[in-house]
C-alpha cells in the first residue's frame, strides 16, 4: 500500500533487492513473466535488476530456449537510443553492469561443467553399448562376452581331456597310409 503522494511504481524500481534468481519466461506475445515475484515485468525493470546486483535468466517458455544474452542485449540497446549524447561512452557506462553480470555467469568451475559432461557421456556410452547389445541379440550374432563364455567353456573341455588322456607319450590311435607304406619297405 502507498501513501498519498507516492508512486506506486517508483517504490517497486527502488527498492534494494537481495542478490536472488530471477526466472524470466518470455511468452509467443512477447510478454515477460518473472516467476520470482510473479508478475509481469518491462525491459526496464530487467536492466533495474541487474544492475541492483539480481541473477536473471530468460527462456522461452514454449520451447526453454535460453534467450537471456538477446533479452540483455535488446536492454543495452534501448538503453543506448534513449540517451542523447556520445554514444560510445553512454554505452560503456551502461554495459558495465550486464559485463559484471555476464562475467559472474560464466564464472561457473570449470571442474562441475567438466564432470557433468563426463557422466553425461558415459551414460550415453552405456545406452549405446545396451542398444548394440540388443540388435546383435535380435539378429542371433554373438557379442563379446558370447564369445568369453565360449571360451571359457572350451578352456574347460580341454582341461577336462587333459585329464583323460595318459600322463605318457601320446600313442596313435590309427595308423596312416603313408606309415604303413613307409613300414613295409
Amino acid at each position: 500500500m502507498t501513501r498519498p503522494g507516492e508512486d506506486d511504481n517508483a517504490l517497486r524500481y527502488t527498492a534494494p533487492q537481495v542478490a536472488t534468481e530471477h526466472l524470466i519466461k518470455k511468452y509467443a506475445n512477447r510478454k515477460l513473466y518473472d516467476t520470482s515475484t510473479s508478475r509481469y515485468v518491462t525491459l526496464d525493470r530487467i536492466s533495474a535488476l541487474v544492475r541492483e546486483g539480481a541473477e536473471i535468466k530468460v527462456v522461452d517458455r514454449d520451447t526453454g530456449r535460453d534467450l537471456t544474452s538477446l533479452v540483455l542485449s535488446q536492454i543495452v540497446m534501448g538503453e543506448e537510443k534513449r540517451q542523447p549524447g556520445n554514444g560510445a561512452e553512454t554505452l560503456h557506462e551502461r554495459g558495465q553492469a550486464l559485463l559484471g553480470y555476464v562475467r559472474r555467469t560464466l564464472s561457473a568451475p570449470a571442474s562441475a561443467v567438466s564432470s557433468e559432461v563426463e557422466r553425461r557421456l558415459d551414460e550415453a556410452e552405456d545406452l549405446v553399448d545396451v542398444a548394440v547389445a540388443r540388435a546383435l541379440s535380435r539378429l542371433s550374432i554373438p557379442t563379446r562376452p558370447d564369445y568369453e563364455l565360449l571360451e571359457t567353456r572350451l578352456d574347460g573341455l580341454a582341461a577336462r581331456l587333459d585329464a583323460l588322456e595318459p600322463a605318457g607319450p601320446k600313442q596313435p590311435v590309427r595308423a596312416t597310409r603313408t606309415r604303413r607304406a613307409a613300414a613295409r619297405r
